[in-house]
């Protein structure tokens, strides 16, 4: 007889109006490995933890994730996490910072100004008129199913590009599937990516779609596990 997967005995769904807001001490008495209800401790570089809403997958109920949405984050938290995702990127001595659409537009200039850089580079999603469509490349993405979405560089910033050493800021990186396009787009201007850079990794599945090359080059500040129903919510998924 085959044992049926748990599920949590209640919804563990809460508003997230409280989340992102602060950044607190880690519990030491806390298990290291849950089960968790509503939030998931992540830890930060400096051993404090940043609680992240756990959120049930529509496409299997008895998965879950933990969330950043940095755009409804406080300020405070978005600069914190951009210094250290800054700290992280120093040792490159990367010239360009630039922000990948649309929420690693939230971080791009923290981690640019922690960087001392006085600008960043943002890429964009939305076609000027004056663009230009081989300044652009094509968005492969799991919430983007149709085609048509592409990325863009402004063709004024192509010289602040063109040579330089950079580095990519995002906000999250999941199944990596977005990060290709303005990744080879920028390479293809002849610009050297010393490394991607984000606040968050979630799971491992951008592994593969990456490539071990470009994974090696994944920087993070905290990571976000797969999660799975278990006795009492939410357990390590795998």
């Amino acid at each position: 007889m085959t044992t049926p997967t748990p599920t949590p005995s209640a919804p563990f769904t809460e508003p997230t109006t409280a989340y992102w807001q602060r950044i607190v001490d880690a519990d030491p008495a806390a298990p290291a490995d849950g089960p968790w209800q509503f939030g998931y401790p992540a830890r930060l570089p400096d051993g404090r933890v940043l609680v992240l809403p756990i959120r049930a997958l529509d496409s299997e109920p008895t998965h879950a994730v933990a969330s950043l949405i940095c755009n409804q984050a406080s300020l405070e938290v978005v600069e914190t996490l951009g210094r250290m995702l800054a700290e992280c990127l120093a040792p490159l001595q990367p010239e360009v910072v630039i922000g990948i659409p649309t929420l690693g537009l939230t971080f791009a200039p923290v981690v640019a100004r922690h960087l001392g850089h006085s600008r960043y580079v943002p890429m964009g999603y939305s076609r000027k008129f004056w663009y230009d469509e081989a300044l652009s490349g094509a968005v492969q993405s799991i919430t983007t199913p149709t085609a048509g979405k592409r990325v863009y560089l402004d063709p004024h910033l192509l010289p602040l590009v063109r040579g330089k050493r950079v580095v990519l800021v995002d906000d999250a990186v999941s199944s990596g599937s977005t990060l290709g396009a303005p990744w080879t787009l920028i390479e293809s201007l002849g610009a050297e990516v010393l490394a991607c850079g984000v606040a968050m990794r979630q799971g491992r599945r951008w592994v593969r779609t990456l490539g071990p090359e470009r994974a090696a080059r994944l920087v993070g500040v905290f990571d976000s596990p797969l999660l799975q129903a278990v006795d009492g919510g939410w357990g390590l998924r795998g």
